[in-house]
C-alpha cells in the first residue's frame, strides 16, 4: 500500500493487488492515509498455500483488471471506477 501511494504521488499509476480478503482493511488503509482513490484489485483469497503453477495462473488471470486499473482515468471524488476493481473469480 505504502509503494503505490509513493508512486501514484510521484505520478506514476499504481495499483494494490490483494486477495479479496483483505478488500475492507485495504479500503480503509487507502482512506487513513489520504488515497481513498488508490486502485485496488482483488484476486481470490486464499493464496499462501497455492503452488507456484496456481500462482502464475492466477496472475495471469488478474493481468486484464491491473492493466485496467492502471489505464482508466484518474477518478474524481465521486467517481469509483478504478477503485476496487474484481480480479479473476
Amino acid at each position: 500500500m505504502h509503494d503505490c501511494l509513493y508512486f501514484e504521488g510521484e505520478g506514476t499509476p499504481a495499483v494494490v493487488v490483494a486477495s479479496a480478503e483483505f478488500r475492507d482493511a485495504a479500503e480503509a488503509q487507502a482512506r487513513a492515509l489520504g488515497m481513498p482513490d488508490l486502485a485496488r484489485v482483488f484476486v481470490p483469497h486464499p493464496i499462501q498455500d497455492r503452488t507456484d503453477a496456481e500462482m502464475h495462473a492466477l496472475a495471469d488471470a488478474a493481468c486484464d483488471a491491473i492493466i485496467a486499473a492502471l489505464t482508466l482515468p484518474q477518478p474524481d471524488t465521486s467517481n469509483e471506477d478504478r477503485r476496487n476493481i474484481d480480479g479473476p473469480s
